[in-house]
């Protein structure tokens, strides 16, 4: 049996055989990070694969193109990538807000407004005590940010949190 998928491999007849091998070297190209190649490889799959694999090959398809934009992702400015990070927050992406949030902060620790886009998304998804962290951080970098945080919509579930209020009106 050896023989036969080795000649297969290299060529051989059997279209299922070629096909199935054409999309395991695909799904070597994605664990290489290849995701452009990769998705050549499945497309031109896709297009032959009988229903059982078809389906993976979409779902894989759908792995590749969002791998491949954030490779290709790049900002001028840490300004720039601050404002791709807020629409995404603003779309309900979650996930992908707080990878560009924290890529900011990594590139900038001193970066106020990635603080306060991190004190955003944290107030938004429950998590008032990483939120409260991040906004006090980011008043501490930018005092500014005390007068945007409260009249900022997104931080109304902090609202009734006395902490949250003691960290806006300090004066009080």
């Amino acid at each position: 049996m050896r023989p036969a998928a080795a000649k297969s491999r290299s060529g051989g007849s059997d279209p299922n055989q070629r096909l199935l091998d054409d999309y395991q070297g695909a799904l070597e190209l994605m664990q290489q990070n290849k995701f452009d190649k990769a998705r050549t490889a499945l497309e031109k799959i896709g297009r032959d694969a009988p229903p059982e694999i078809a389906e993976r090959v979409r779902v894989y398809l759908a792995v590749c193109e969002r791998n491949g934009a954030k490779a290709s992702l790049s900002f001028n400015t840490t300004a720039e990538h601050y404002d791709y990070a807020i629409s995404l927050l603003n779309n309900g992406n979650f996930e992908e807000a707080r990878d560009q949030f924290e890529a900011i902060l990594t590139n900038a620790p001193e970066a106020d407004f990635g603080h306060y886009g991190m004190a955003l998304l944290s107030s938004m998804t429950g998590q008032a005590e990483e939120a409260l962290a991040h906004l006090a951080k980011a008043i501490e970098l930018n005092p500014s940010n005390r007068i945007q945080a409260r009249s900022d919509p997104d931080f109304i579930d902090m609202a009734d949190d006395p902490r949250f209020t003691e960290l806006l009106y300090p004066e009080t």
